[in-house]
C-alpha cells in the first residue's frame, strides 16, 4: 500500500471524532490545575490561604495563553484555574474543540511549569456559550466562586493554624453560613471585608491600548506610539457590576466586527 493511501486510511481514525465549535457560539475554556493542593502545599509550601508568588505564576500564565497564537480577549484567574474568552470572531483551527483543548493545557502546563521549576500540570474544558447573557453569567459564577473559596480557605486555614486538625477544621466551617464565617475570622481578629480584592475577586486580565515613547530614526525624534499592552486588574468589580465589565468587554469587540 503506498503511504499516501495508507495515510488516508489511518488518519480517518483521528479525525472522526472531531468537533467544532459552531459559529456565532462564544468559546470560554476554563483550565485547571491537576494535583495543586499538594503541589502548594506539600512539594512546594506556599503560604496559605494566599501566596502572593502563587499568585504571579497564575498572572504570568495567563498572559502566556493570550499570546500564544489565539485571540484571547479576556483572562480571569482565581486559586488554580483560568478562564479564557475568545474573541467572538476567533476561527483558528477551523475551532476544533480538540485542539483548543489540547494546546491549551499543554501551553499552561508547559509554562506554569518553566516558572515554578518543577511539574505543573493542567486540564483544560471548553464551554459553548450562545449569547452574551450566558458569557456574563459563567465569568459572574466564577467570581462568585472565589469568594466563596476566599472565606472559606481564610477560615480553614486559621483554624488549623490554632491547633485543629484537617478534618476538625472542614467540620467546623462545613455548615456554617456565611454570616457565622465571617464573625469566625472576627473572633480572629480578621475583617473579611478587608482582605485584599484579588484573593476574594479574582484576578482579570484584560488588553489596553496605551501611548508609548518610540523613536523614529527617519526623523530622529522621540514620538508617542500606540502600543497594545495586557493590563493586570486586582480590584474587579462584583456582582452586577462584574456582568456589566463583561458585557462591555465584548461589546468593544464585537463593535470591532460589525
Amino acid at each position: 500500500m503506498k503511504f499516501d493511501d495508507l495515510d488516508v486510511k489511518m488518519r480517518v481514525y483521528e479525525t472522526s471524532q472531531d468537533r467544532c465549535v459552531l459559529p456565532e457560539m462564544y468559546i470560554v475554556a476554563r483550565i485547571d490545575g491537576r494535583g495543586f493542593t499538594r503541589l502548594t502545599k506539600e512539594v512546594h509550601q506556599f503560604e496559605a490561604p494566599f501566596d502572593e508568588k502563587f499568585r504571579d505564576l497564575m498572572v504570568e500564565t495567563v498572559k502566556h495563553l493570550m499570546n500564544c497564537g489565539f485571540n484571547v480577549i479576556y483572562g480571569y484567574t482565581e486559586s488554580d484555574e483560568i478562564s479564557l474568552l475568545f474573541h467572538p470572531e476567533e476561527n483558528l483551527f477551523g475551532r476544533k474543540t480538540r485542539k483548543y483543548i489540547s494546546i491549551l493545557a499543554g501551553e499552561a502546563s508547559a509554562k506554569f511549569s518553566f516558572l515554578l521549576g518543577s511539574v505543573g500540570a493542567f486540564d483544560c474544558r471548553i464551554s459553548e456559550l450562545p449569547n452574551k447573557r450566558l458569557v456574563e453569567d459563567y465569568f459572574r459564577w466564577r467570581n462568585e466562586d472565589a469568594h466563596r473559596n476566599a472565606l472559606n480557605a481564610h477560615c480553614y486555614w486559621r483554624l488549623r493554624q490554632d491547633g485543629y486538625t484537617v478534618n476538625e477544621a472542614t467540620s467546623k466551617i462545613g455548615g456554617m453560613s456565611i454570616a457565622a464565617k465571617n464573625e469566625l475570622l472576627f473572633q480572629y481578629g480578621i475583617n473579611f471585608n478587608n482582605t485584599p480584592a484579588w484573593q476574594k475577586r479574582g484576578i482579570g486580565i484584560y488588553w489596553k491600548d496605551v501611548k508609548k515613547e518610540g523613536f523614529n530614526p527617519k526623523t530622529n525624534e522621540h514620538v508617542l506610539v500606540d502600543k497594545r499592552v495586557l493590563h493586570v486588574d486586582l480590584e474587579l468589580p462584583m456582582r452586577e457590576e462584574y456582568n456589566k465589565f463583561i458585557y462591555d468587554l465584548l461589546g468593544k469587540y464585537e463593535a470591532s466586527v460589525l
